[in-house]
């Protein structure tokens, strides 16, 4: 099953060493699952990755926006107003704000497994701590993410497709890491199953 494989995977911990100030913020990491046969396209509705009745998030609206843009990009079509979708893509996620040490020292991301839900910081532990280190003493407050798409058959909700994508974004560009995330995960899509890869 893809959705084992990927889930035994985890959310991998990414380092970086001697990051400052001055430098580039470590690239979107992405990992893609399929079973290598091509893809169909069809139509999509784009749903969080919740308990049924559990109602989405504002923040949730902000990632399925980004996600439906790019499967639109990729192929995929809107049902009709009233007509039942091909395909479901369930989409989960997690962010938090984090502070790093006040000395020079690497950037690092540690994120801990666990399951994903459409709401803020749902379901997921962020294990570790990101820091990047700035002159005077201080460290900057950066954004921590994880974006989990899932796109499923709607007749069986057999998963067709699965790909994560994590990354780190200034916390002045909070509201831009919804659609970056969402970029990177569906670069060159389907991508290649089972590779990690890293998107500027």
């Amino acid at each position: 099953m893809i959705t084992r494989n990927l889930l035994a995977l985890g959310l991998a911990a990414v380092t970086v060493a001697g990051c400052t100030t001055a430098g580039p913020l470590p690239p979107t990491n992405v990992v893609r699952y399929h079973l290598g046969a091509p893809i169909a396209r069809g139509t999509v509705s784009v749903e969080p990755a919740t308990a049924p009745g559990v109602p989405a998030s504002l923040e949730f609206k902000t990632y399925a926006a980004a996600v439906e843009s790019q499967l639109l990009k990729a192929g995929y079509t809107l049902p009709a107003t009233g007509a039942t979708p091909d395909y479901i893509a369930t989409v989960g996620f997690i962010r938090r704000e984090a502070a790093g040490p006040p000395r020079r020292s690497a950037f690092s991301i540690g994120l801990g497994g666990g399951s994903f839900s459409g709401g803020r910081n749902g379901g997921v532990g962020l294990g570790g701590g990101v820091g990047i280190p700035i002159g005077g003493g201080g460290a900057s407050t950066v954004l921590v993410a994880e974006l989990a798409v899932t796109i499923k058959r709607r007749v069986d909700q057999s998963p067709i497709w699965e790909g994560r994508a994590q990354g780190v974004s200034d916390i002045k560009s909070a509201d831009q890491q919804a659609g970056k995330l969402a970029t990177a995960l569906f670069t060159g899509f389907p991508g290649e199953s089972g590779r990690t890869i890293e998107v500027r």
